[in-house]
């Protein structure tokens, strides 16, 4: 594979993450400061300021590790691989949008539990092609399980 189309694929894998980030981006910015802030939130709840720069790095390393996967096959060599991570990448944007938008934890925990699982099956499919890939993963898959909790605990807390 040349350089220029390995640079471009890339440049695909990290711009469809980010993509996703600003879909989720439109809904949070429509609730974070009024309905969010009127939430009751357990005290281990992270400060606001926390959540973009953790965001901005998990979406990077996801995009890198569909980069690996991709580049070790291609789309037609890791094409289950690939079309789990657009499952949970839409499921992730998605997730923002019932929470946020639609100000529904509860209804968001259960889309949460659905995207945890396909975390969770992309992982193990990008194990499986580049070690590098699945490991990058793995802290998305800490942060969306620490969401859930706190997903969870915020539905208990205002249900």
């Amino acid at each position: 594979m040349s350089t220029a189309r390995s640079a471009v694929g890339l440049l695909v894998c990290v711009a469809a993450c980010f993509a996703a980030a600003g879909v989720g981006g439109l809904f949070t910015g429509l609730s974070v400061s009024t309905w969010y802030h009127e939430l009751q939130r357990p005290a281990w709840n992270p400060p606001d300021w926390v959540f973009g720069p953790v965001w901005t790095v998990l979406y990077l390393m996801m995009g890198v590790a569909a980069w690996l996967v991709w580049r070790k096959g291609g789309w037609a060599g890791a094409r289950v691989a690939l079309v789990l991570f657009v499952v949970q990448l839409v499921l992730n944007a998605a997730w923002t949008g019932v929470f946020f938008g639609l100000r529904a934890p509860g209804m968001a925990f259960i889309e949460l539990a659905a995207l945890w699982i396909a975390i969770v099956a992309t992982v193990i499919a990008f194990w499986r092609r580049s070690i590098a890939a699945g490991a990058l993963m793995l802290p998305y898959l800490a942060w969306s399980t620490f969401a859930a909790v706190l997903n969870f605990t915020i539905w208990r807390m205002n249900g």
